[in-house]
């Protein structure tokens, strides 16, 4: 099955993960959860731009592994995924896992939020992991809420 068009802006404010994020499998990620047609940019940011967007858009002051901001569904999927490098960094030291898998994971979930899911409930966050689960058993990956 032909995958939705994607155009794709990919930033580093923090580049220290640059080698672990080349932009065609940060597109292949995005790619495998987007439902349409998207308009994605993903910023990879340091420990102090994430606590700043964190406490200033949800009103928490820390950083937190990713953010998105999604500003339509459709037709076209327009949203900004903002992660915070220094706490996926420690998050896949903690789960033991690769950077690659946990990045791909985040990029996943960002994506999904991007286009209406979430997880406020317990029916929601079951929706919605059982989603992730089987788009990154497609693309090869672990459960990620199996650890």
């Amino acid at each position: 099955m032909a995958r939705p068009e994607l155009r794709l802006s990919l930033q580093f404010a923090d580049a220290s993960h640059r080698a672990h994020l080349p932009r065609h499998k940060v597109a292949r990620w995005i790619r495998a959860a987007l439902k349409a047609p998207g308009e994605i940019t993903v910023r990879i940011v340091g420990a102090d731009e994430g606590q700043a967007l964190n406490r200033d858009f949800r009103g928490k002051d820390y950083a937190t592994n990713v953010l998105t901001f999604d500003y339509e569904h459709e037709p076209v999927v327009h949203a900004d995924l903002i992660l915070c490098a220094p706490v996926v960094e420690a998050e896949a030291k903690q789960q033991k896992i690769t950077l690659e898998a946990h990045y791909a994971h985040l990029l996943v979930h960002g994506t999904l939020h991007a286009q209406g899911f979430d997880h406020e409930d317990d029916d929601e966050a079951r929706e919605m992991e059982a989603h992730e689960t089987a788009i990154l058993a497609g693309l090869g990956y672990d459960d990620p809420y199996k650890r």
